[in-house]
C-alpha cells in the first residue's frame, strides 16, 4: 500500500506548472546524499483515491499539475492512481518522480504529462545542474517523450 507523509505546493519541480508534490514513504532506492531520508522508511498516510480527491477539495484552485514524488516500491500503484486522476479529474496534468534508471514498465506512460527518472548522484547534482544524470520527460500526446531537463538550467 502507498503511502503518503506529507504535501507540498512547489513551483520548481514541473516548469510551467504549479505543482502539488505528494511525498511517498517506503523508498527501495536510498539514494546516497537523499535530501528526504525520512521518505525511506514505511510511515505515512495511505495514498488512495479519496486521499487525492481530499487533496483536490483542499487546494484545486491552488494548482495545475500532481506529481507522485517517489513510490518506486509499487509502481503500479502509482500508475492506477495516475489513471484516477485522469478519469476523475482531467483538468489537472499528472507528474511521477522515480529515482530509478528506467520508467518500470509496470506504468502506463499515457497515464502521465511529466515522468522523471535517475536516482540522485551528490557529485552530478541535481536538475537543475547540466552535469545530472536524471532526466525529466513531457510524455506527449503521441506517446513519445521529450527530454525538458534543460528547461531547469540557467542561461
Amino acid at each position: 500500500m502507498l503511502k503518503y507523509v506529507n504535501t507540498g505546493i512547489v513551483f520548481q519541480e514541473i516548469p510551467d506548472e504549479v505543482t502539488l508534490a505528494i511525498n511517498i514513504s517506503n523508498c527501495p532506492c536510498r539514494c546516497p546524499g537523499c535530501h528526504s531520508r525520512y521518505l525511506w522508511d514505511d510511515i505515512g498516510e495511505p495514498l488512495d483515491e479519496a486521499a487525492l480527491d481530499n487533496f483536490i477539495r483542499q487546494y484545486s484552485s491552488d494548482i495545475t499539475c500532481i506529481a507522485f514524488m517517489g513510490g518506486d516500491a509499487e509502481p503500479d500503484a502509482v500508475s492506477r492512481l495516475a489513471a484516477y486522476l485522469r478519469q476523475r479529474h482531467p483538468h489537472f496534468r499528472t507528474a511521477w518522480y522515480s529515482g530509478r534508471l528506467r520508467i518500470s514498465s509496470a506504468i502506463d506512460k499515457s497515464r502521465f504529462d511529466y515522468i522523471k527518472i535517475g536516482p540522485y548522484i551528490r557529485h552530478l547534482g541535481p536538475l537543475n545542474k547540466p552535469t545530472t544524470n536524471q532526466r525529466l520527460y513531457r510524455i506527449n500526446s503521441d506517446g513519445t517523450q521529450e527530454d525538458i531537463t534543460a528547461r531547469f538550467w540557467k542561461r
